[in-house]
């Protein structure tokens, strides 16, 4: 295969600039079947549906595998010649008229939360496929190939795309996912070949581009009334699982000022990463998301407590300086108490800057279908923040409805769906036209 660096890219697309854009007229797409789209996006909530309304159609669950399996159903009628990797990412190609250019890359993820919503992942999954079908109905043939993608356990963290890029350790694969598979049983439970994880590996430049439409997951489109958000960069997430050692004793027997209370302990680290996070100007975000306390009897001081902590910020070195933060107080809480504190690593997922010419190739696509576009960051993590180690990356983001997400009555309106789909659409021909 042919493998074009991000610097012919670039200057690929400086040369576009400089001679200026292609005419639109040959640069005119077909447009996507809007009607369609929402329809394969109720069918594939079938797949984990639950009593609240949404989905929780987690990795390597059942539901999860149903749901591939109607994915790839679609891929196929759409032309494609689909497979799945070692990682369990499924893939498929359409082919170019020039087999030997790098090909263009669009897709998202069809996994969930538990109790999750319809719309995260889906929308770029389904709608990159819809693009793939729109191509064919239409007889468009690109110059490039073009391979749509569906990552596996992006919501875990983003296993199935740092199955690409080969960073997948074997401490991570056995860790027990949301599913209650490890992650290595559960990447086979899917197709995927978790002791050939080399042969899913995306070398640099084995793409031209790689483009991934979403839903916003905030609120900032839906409460300014703009169609479409160029995403100029991707949050790191960095979670730990933190441990608060304390002792268990008799509630009714132990006096107060004799007490090791782990979780009293706990409550003052969740405060401190509140207050920690709030004290430096920035978009940074820090949440204590999950505790359990142990044994977790009412007469029982708890004498072991588990929690989790995450940072994001679009700086890397601020995260660091937040943890720092945080681990200073928590050193503070637990001489105070007389309990220790642990912190151990789960998800490392590193800021990504989208690329800023195809940031542009996705503003004019917007532009040329009458679009409005907000250039924003994107506050939650992203295949795409992998893909950009690997290939100039660009986001589309389409309105959620008050910016709700990861929740059953999370919403994006059909024609905001079908706007994104087209402006993927519009991307990839701008981009296959460079």
């Amino acid at each position: 295969m042919h493998r074009m660096h991000r610097r012919d890219f670039a200057r690929t697309l400086l040369a576009a600039a400089v001679v200026g854009p292609p005419r639109l007229s040959a640069l005119a797409a077909p447009r996507v079947n809007g009607a369609r789209l929402d329809a394969h996006l109720a069918e594939l909530s079938a797949f984990g549906r639950n009593p609240q309304g949404g989905v929780s159609r987690v990795a390597y669950s059942e539901a999860d595998r149903q749901g591939r399996e109607y994915v790839m159903g679609l891929m196929r009628a759409a032309g494609l010649d689909v497979r799945v990797d070692a990682g369990a990412n499924i893939f498929g190609r359409r082919k170019g008229r020039d087999a030997s250019l790098a090909p263009l890359l669009i897709g998202s993820h069809t996994d969930s939360v538990p109790e999750g919503g319809n719309y995260d992942g889906a929308v770029g999954s389904l709608g990159a496929i819809e693009v793939a079908q729109t191509l064919a109905e239409s007889g468009t043939v690109l110059r490039r190939p073009l391979d749509v993608v569906v990552w596996s356990n992006e919501e875990g963290g983003l296993y199935g795309s740092r199955a690409a890029l080969g960073e997948l350790t074997d401490r991570e694969l056995a860790l027990t996912s949301n599913s209650g598979k490890t992650v290595r049983d559960g990447i086979r439970f899917l197709g995927g070949n978790p002791d050939d994880l080399a042969s899913a590996r995306i070398a640099k430049g084995a793409y031209a581009a790689y483009v991934e439409l979403h839903i916003e997951q905030g609120g900032t489109l839906d409460r300014e009334h703009v169609d479409i958000g160029v995403v100029e960069g991707i949050v790191g997430i960095d979670q730990w699982e933190v441990t608060v050692e304390g002792f268990a004793n008799h509630a009714g027997t132990t006096p107060m000022d004799q007490r090791r209370d782990a979780l009293l302990a706990a409550a003052r680290f969740v405060e401190a990463v509140n207050r920690v996070v709030r004290s430096v100007p920035g978009r940074q975000v820090g949440t204590v998301g999950r505790i359990q306390a142990f044994p977790g009897a009412p007469n029982v001081i708890p004498g072991r407590v588990v929690c989790s902590l995450e940072l994001r910020d679009l700086d890397a070195a601020k995260i660091r300086m937040l943890f720092d933060r945080v681990r200073a107080e928590s050193d503070a809480i637990a001489k105070d108490s007389g309990t220790t504190f642990t912190f151990r690593p789960t998800v490392e997922n590193v800021p990504a800057p989208t690329d800023p010419r195809v940031r542009q190739v996705i503003a004019d696509a917007a532009k040329s279908l009458g679009l409005t576009t907000k250039l924003l960051p994107s506050g939650a993590g992203h295949d795409a923040q992998d893909m950009a180690r690997v290939a100039p990356t660009g986001m589309i983001f389409v309105p959620s409805v008050g910016g709700i997400s990861h929740a059953p009555n999370e919403l994006s309106r059909p024609k905001d769906v079908e706007n994104g789909a087209n402006v993927l659409l519009e991307t990839v021909v701008r981009l296959d036209a460079l």
